[in-house]
């Protein structure tokens, strides 16, 4: 017998003694606590996102209208005069 059944087999005991295991009671305001931190820390963090895509937006907007990349940049060199 693996350690696997041997598991399987405790959790099957405790299963069929048909009451189930008791609880300790602040397992629940341990859990409501720790989800609501973990709740926060998600929209927290979700929030942080949104702000650096809103941030690099504009920072290409603003780069965009200032570079004007779509713009073809002068000619360096003057183009030969011909029929002088």
């Amino acid at each position: 017998m693996n350690q696997f059944d041997r598991k399987e087999d405790a959790v099957r005991r405790l299963l069929d003694d048909g009451t189930p295991p008791a609880v300790p009671a602040e397992l629940y305001e341990n859990a409501v606590r720790r989800g609501g931190r973990m709740l926060r820390r998600r929209r927290a963090l979700r929030r942080l996102l949104w702000l650096l895509l809103l941030a690099a937006a504009v920072a290409f907007v603003v780069w965009a209208s200032i570079a004007q990349p779509w713009v073809e940049p002068p000619s360096e060199t003057t183009p030969p005069l011909t029929n002088w």
